[in-house]
């Protein structure tokens, strides 16, 4: 097996591959011994393990001798489908899709050049389009990415040259940032994604360019102060360019007015980018995607697959309306992506992405959209929301409990009404005993979290994991 290096049509060689994915896929399954999320292994226990691996040895131990190495750490592996695990937006995978990535590794091909990924490129090319419809970007256009946050700026970056182009007229392509560029500014919500942040960074515009709007009870973005900031702003000088909608915070899953959020920019010439990193899921599901508002009066939308629709980490894409939007990363290279061949029919997408490599994620969401279809989805995503819903109704009139933002997707923020140090050794605990949930802060008090993803998580799991929490809580107390 030792002699063999990769994969050939040679007999011998895919029967040695048959054998080290079985054999791997049998340590994996061995591995699984109970229902719990994590094995509540102490930090500085496991990093002693680790540390004491030899990472590099001058002579290979062959492949069984390493897999026999890495069984003794598979148990301390967090199990992401376990009911639980709900600390973040992080969700088991659908079997299906782990199969596909089976396919994407094998294969191998790489996203920016035809010649380099013929068959993933036109499907890629084929779920965007879906994609496109689905949100009603009717003749829209998109790239797959590596997660939210890369969506998110990749959409910033659209926004920002178009803008310069179209209302100041000027190519920042060509010729950098303009010389207003400290007058810039985009507006999202204090509790948005910090990606927004990061981008105008990386665009040269710094943090300060980020209006902070805030948050009302139901932890949305006020109108009426953005409303009210923008014409501050623009007395002042400042250029709005673009604002971002989050269709799904982080801890509270709230969703902000499209509707409202539109006016508002089609007044100041504004791009429209929604961050539904989160709560794209709900576009599955004929119950719960009225939540979400009209979508289609977005500029460029983000959608997460490794969140509410359970594949495998990463795996992302972003949406633009106007396909032209994307012409900010378009650059032709001879080794690459050659004019004549683009002439001829061959599609080279890294003339609309961020990225030169890219995997094939694209064929996991074909998988899995075509294996479930969209009424499967619908019903993955509308039992998460119920649950979610259950859940809030179980705490909110409890007088143990404090729960101070009803659910529109799938999070719910809640804390006992003990103290800080109370609520973060019930965490605490709870991991040290293979249960993993979450912990924020809401106007200064600690709160826990459950981010609810997992189809196989029942009302049943989550009774028993609140009366835990109150023997926990009993205990230190």
């Amino acid at each position: 097996m030792a002699n063999s290096l990769v994969l050939s049509s040679d007999q011998k060689v895919k029967d040695e591959f048959r054998s080290m994915i079985m054999k791997t896929l049998d340590a994996i399954l061995t591995s699984i011994k109970d229902e719990s999320a994590f094995s509540g292994i102490d930090p500085l226990v496991l990093r002693e393990k680790v540390n004491k691996l030899e990472i590099l040895p001058e002579e290979g131990l062959g492949f069984d001798k390493t897999l026999e190495n890495v069984k003794d750490f598979l148990p301390h592996m967090l199990k992401t489908w376990s009911t639980d695990y709900m600390p973040h937006l992080h969700s088991p995978a659908l079997l299906e899709s782990i199969a596909a990535e089976l396919i994407i590794s094998v294969f191998n091909d790489s996203m920016d050049s035809w010649d380099q990924s013929p068959l993933p490129t036109e499907m890629e090319v084929a779920v965007l389009d879906r994609l496109a419809k689905l949100v009603g970007f009717e003749n829209g256009d998109g790239n797959f990415t590596s997660g939210g946050s890369q969506s998110n700026i990749s959409a910033i970056i659209a926004a920002r040259d178009s803008f310069c182009k179209k209302e100041l007229g000027y190519d920042v392509k060509k010729y950098g940032l303009p010389e207003c560029y400290r007058k810039l500014k985009l507006y999202t919500s204090s509790i948005s994604h910090f990606s927004m942040d990061k981008a105008c960074h990386i665009l040269g515009l710094g943090y300060e360019a980020v209006g902070k709007l805030p948050v009302d009870d139901k932890e949305k973005v006020d109108i009426k102060a953005f409303e009210k900031l923008l014409e501050e702003d623009v007395r002042k000088g400042f250029i709005p360019f673009c604002a971002v909608a989050t269709l799904g915070t982080t801890d509270f899953g709230s969703i902000d007015d499209i509707g409202e959020m539109r006016r508002l920019c089609d007044k100041y010439h504004m791009h429209l980018h929604a961050d539904a990193a989160y709560g794209s899921g709900l576009l599955m599901s004929d119950k719960y995607r009225y939540r979400l508002g009209d979508v289609s009066l977005c500029d460029s939308i983000t959608i997460d697959f490794h969140k509410m629709f359970l594949l495998p980490i990463s795996c992302s894409c972003v949406l633009v309306k106007d396909k032209s939007l994307l012409d900010c990363f378009e650059l032709h290279a001879d080794y690459l992506n050659r004019e004549e061949d683009e002439e001829d029919g061959y599609i080279n997408l890294v003339g609309k992405s961020m990225q030169t490599t890219r995997r094939a994620d694209a064929i996991k969401v074909y998988v899995s959209f075509v294996c479930r279809g969209k009424d499967g989805f619908g019903k993955i995503i509308d039992h998460s929301v119920e649950n979610a819903k259950y859940l809030y109704d179980l705490l909110k009139d409890d007088k143990a409990f404090i729960c101070p933002v009803e659910p529109e997707i799938s999070s719910v923020v809640f804390a006992t009404r003990t103290s800080d140090e109370v609520n973060k050794k019930i965490r605490r605990v709870l991991l040290s005993e293979g249960t993993v949930i979450g912990q924020t802060v809401k106007d200064g008090v600690t709160m826990l979290k459950f981010t609810l993803l997992n189809p196989a998580l029942t009302t049943a799991h989550l009774d028993r994991l609140v009366d835990r929490i109150r023997k926990i809580r009993d205990s230190i107390c």
